[in-house]
């Protein structure tokens, strides 16, 4: 049988995707997470988007490859613009930052009727899609962080429900930044990230107090240190 083998973080995400899913994967990176759903029984149709030509061949002929034409729509365009409302019940986007992933949810809401799950890995500021999860009223109901190739990835997964639940018996905003799983887990990729982080900012702090004394210099660094507070607190908590 045709295999694909997916990335660390990749699978992470698919481990999100429940079973008989209809699956629009945005920025299908050559539709490697469709094809996989597919041929695990994870999904039973699935949309791959892709906005640039170069990636929508590269997913056309890897699904043209694996023989899955029948099953895997893969389609040209901007974002969630590829999916019709109500055409499948799971949404995945990898690999992109934060904002980008917010954008595109934010200009894609019409297309996100009908959908039971969204699963969300952002490189960077994972903060800006927890923000946007909460203000639309979708509920966190997992998260993950791993380490891969020596860069740090969160796995984020959301449906529609209480978007408040996760965040009980958490600081509201240590619990947007970090997590409020993993802030409650604390696992070791976990406190290595926000250590790495906490160290940087300490740098950050030290070159304002030596920098000239305007302003917008005593805001950022009023900024920095509530930010290495939040970080102690969290990395300090038992």
């Amino acid at each position: 049988m045709n295999e694909v083998k997916l990335s660390k973080r990749l699978e992470t995400v698919a481990k999100y995707i429940p079973k008989n899913a209809v699956l629009a994967d945005i920025g299908s990176d050559h539709a490697y997470l469709p094809c996989y759903a597919l041929l695990n029984g994870l999904a039973k149709r699935a949309i791959a988007g892709e906005i640039t030509d170069g990636p929508f061949n590269s997913a056309k002929n890897q699904v043209e490859r694996l023989e899955l034409s029948d099953l895997i729509s893969v389609r040209k365009g901007d974002g969630l613009e590829v999916v019709k409302p109500g055409e499948a019940d799971t949404v995945t986007i990898a690999g992109m930052g934060g904002a980008l992933i917010t954008s595109i949810l934010e200009h894609g809401k019409g297309k996100l009727s009908g959908v039971k799950r969204l699963v969300l890995q952002p490189n960077i500021h994972a903060y800006h899609i927890r923000e946007w999860l909460y203000q639309e009223n979708y509920e966190l109901i997992g998260e993950e962080i791993l380490e891969e190739d020596g860069k740090f990835y969160e796995v984020l997964a959301a449906g529609p429900g209480d978007k408040a639940r996760p965040y009980q018996g958490v600081d509201f905003e240590i619990g947007l930044l970090t997590g409020p799983f993993l802030s409650k887990e604390k696992n070791a990729v976990f406190i290595k990230k926000w250590s790495k982080e906490l160290s940087h900012l300490e740098g950050i702090s030290r070159g304002l107090e030596k920098a000239a004394p305007t302003a917008e210099n005593k805001l950022k660094h009023e900024d920095v240190l509530k930010r290495i507070k939040q970080l102690k607190e969290v990395l300090e908590r038992g």
